[in-house]
């Protein structure tokens, strides 16, 4: 039996592995995808917002010549992280199901087709929250031209293309689909772009918009999808625009069913898990959470910079009821 299984390969469940190896806890990750799998999703041209120091985890140098990293050097530190320590991975293994099993927790795992139950004493969920996007609704969301995820624009050259959404991921989309040739339709369900949008992201979207580069509909709504258009319901009315594509950059939530599933408590509103914010404990003896999962929906509450130190609070209160 294991002392902890961690559920996600992330930097809040790398971070906690790092602690567990180091408080010479019995202990595993769990990973459905790849090495940090949602990085590995992110655009490939990415930069992070934040400093490379901001994104260390064990005290492990991030060395790049930039001020602000890349996907693809994230990617790398990762790896090196994972080596560096030693750590216990298991790769390609999805969680499917977390139980109470009297003293300790039955967790059923799958890989390769094949299933099995693991035993731990305790268990830390760091699954983030990018594998489940925000879904609209409307007909026609599961057409082959619609993405929750946006990588990179030439193959949208000379095409109309909707962004929908009001935040990084939209503004950054939509400049760039622009600038690689994309006739760019922004469809934002309020009258102003997010307050959340980086400083030096902010100007150049609203310039973009101002000179007409950015087609923007504010106070708008898309409400169907169609093979080659889709159907706008804003101030003046519902209107069909041009679309070869459309990216539905509306944000992201976390997956609570594990979690409930094994009796955490989670607020209707907001997803977030009950738990205790010192010790990162849920109502559920020997069940935490770490990272973005930790908030619930309020996604932009918790960033790696700050999840990366969960695992340090979840590995001293397993150690000290060893």
């Amino acid at each position: 039996m294991k002392d902890l299984l961690i559920v996600g390969a992330g930097p809040s469940g790398l971070a906690a592995a790092i602690a567990a190896e180091q408080a010479d806890l019995d202990y595993e990750v769990l990973e459905k995808g790849v090495l940090v799998n949602s990085i590995f999703h992110f655009p490939r041209a990415m930069t992070f917002f934040t400093t490379p120091e901001l994104l260390e985890i064990g005290g492990l140098p991030f060395v790049t010549p930039y001020e602000k990293p890349t996907q693809w050097e994230a990617l790398r530190y990762y790896r090196r992280v994972a080596d560096t320590f030693r750590l216990k991975i298991r790769l390609g293994c999805a969680v499917r199901a977390l139980e109470r099993a009297d003293d300790a927790f039955a967790v059923g795992v799958e890989a390769g087709g094949q299933r099995d139950v693991l035993r731990s004493r305790n268990v830390a969920i760091c699954t983030g929250y990018y594998d489940h996007p925000n879904r609209l609704g409307i007909p026609g969301e599961d057409r082959p031209h619609v993405f929750h995820y946006y990588d990179e624009p030439h193959a949208y050259y000379r095409q109309d293309v909707v962004v929908v959404g009001g935040k990084n991921s939209a503004a950054i989309a939509a400049l760039e689909l622009c600038r690689a040739g994309a006739r760019v339709t922004l469809v934002h369900r309020r009258a102003a772009l997010g307050d959340s949008i980086k400083y030096w992201i902010r100007p150049d979207i609203e310039n973009r918009l101002k000179d007409g580069a950015v087609r923007g509909l504010f106070e708008s709504q898309l409400v169907e999808i169609g093979p080659r258009s889709v159907v706008v319901d804003g101030p003046g009315g519902r209107a069909e625009h041009p679309a070869s594509a459309v990216f539905l950059l509306t944000g992201y939530h976390p997956d609570a069913s594990l979690l409930s599933g094994a009796g955490v408590a989670i607020d209707p509103q907001t997803l977030k898990p009950r738990h205790d914010p010192e010790t990162l404990e849920t109502n559920v003896p020997g069940l935490f959470v770490a990272g973005s999962v930790a908030a619930g929906s309020e996604t932009s509450r918790i960033f790696i910079e700050t999840g990366r130190f969960h695992g340090e609070a979840i590995v001293k209160t397993v150690a000290s009821r060893r």
